[in-house]
C-alpha cells in the first residue's frame, strides 16, 4: 500500500535510507580513498537524515511510503516543477532488509500517477554509475526510464 508520509514515519525512513545507502557509501570510499572520502562524506548519515527531515517538513505531500503487512518497507520523495511541467524523483529507497519485491515499482507508479494529475509531462531521476547504484539503475529502467545523460562528478582535496 502506498500512502502519504506522516511525521511519525521520519525515523523509519531515515533508517531505511541508512541501510539502502550503506553499499553506496562503501563504493564511494573505495573510489575516493580513505582521506578524500572522510572529508567529503564524514557526516554522510547525518546529512541523509538532514535531507529527509528538511524535505518532509517543507514538502510533506511529496513523500510517499510503501507499507507491506503494516510495516514501512520503502519511501520516495519527489518534486514538481509547474513552470516546466516536469517532475523529478529524489531520495528514495526500498528497505534492503525487508525481503519484499516490487516496492520501488509500486512507489514509482504512484508518484507517476500523482505527477500526471498535477499536469507534469515528463519525469527525471539521477543516480550513480558505480556498482552501489546498480540496483537503483535497474529499478529505474524497470519503471520505464530509457534516456540517460552521462555525467561524472570530480573530487579534489584542497
Amino acid at each position: 500500500m502506498i500512502r502519504l508520509f506522516q511525521p511519525d514515519d521520519l525515523e523509519t525512513i531515515v533508517q531505511i535510507a541508512y541501510r539502502a545507502w550503506k553499499n553506496i557509501f562503501a563504493g564511494f570510499k573505495e573510489q575516493l580513498g580513505d582521506e578524500l572520502y572522510s572529508i567529503l562524506y564524514e557526516n554522510r548519515f547525518q546529512d541523509k537524515r538532514y535531507q529527509l527531515t528538511e524535505f518532509t517538513a517543507e514538502f510533506p505531500r511529496q513523500c510517499y511510503v510503501c507499507e507491506r503487512n503494516g510495516k514501512i518497507v520503502g519511501f520516495v520523495t519527489f518534486g514538481l516543477n509547474r513552470e516546466t511541467k516536469t517532475g523529478f524523483l529524489s531520495n528514495n529507497a526500498a528497505d534492503p532488509d525487508s525481503g519484499e519485491k516490487g516496492v520501488g515499482q509500486e512507489m514509482y507508479a504512484a508518484v507517476f500517477e500523482r505527477m500526471r494529475q498535477e499536469g507534469m509531462i515528463a519525469v527525471t531521476v539521477s543516480t550513480g554509475l558505480d556498482e552501489g547504484h546498480a540496483p537503483a539503475r535497474r529499478a529505474y529502467e524497470r519503471a520505464g526510464f530509457e534516456k540517460n545523460l552521462k555525467s561524472i562528478r570530480y573530487c579534489k582535496k584542497l
